[in-house]
């Protein structure tokens, strides 16, 4: 447990931040597998339009830092190709 007030402070911004950084993660993987199931379907329209919901939380959660900008390029990557793979 924190000893020094600054110490507590520290430790609660570190909890709102872990709170956040799960929440963001959970949503990209959730758009991610959104994405996958529209593409095992074959649904080229759905596919296309969850892939730019994908792009656009995966874009975000980079520029907050909760990604790297290189593992963010690379799943939107993959995803682009695997839509575009049904045209």
């Amino acid at each position: 447990m924190a000893n020094h007030k600054s110490a507590e402070k520290r430790m609660k911004q570190s909890i709102g931040r872990r709170i956040r950084n799960v929440s963001t993660k959970s949503l990209v993987k959730t758009r991610i597998k959104s994405v996958l199931d529209a593409v095992d379907e074959k649904n080229r329209d759905q596919s296309q339009e969850e892939l730019k919901k994908a792009i656009t939380v995966i874009a975000k959660a980079s520029s907050k830092g909760m990604l790297h900008k290189k593992n963010a390029a690379r799943k939107i990557s993959r995803l682009t190709r695997k839509v575009n793979a049904l045209g």
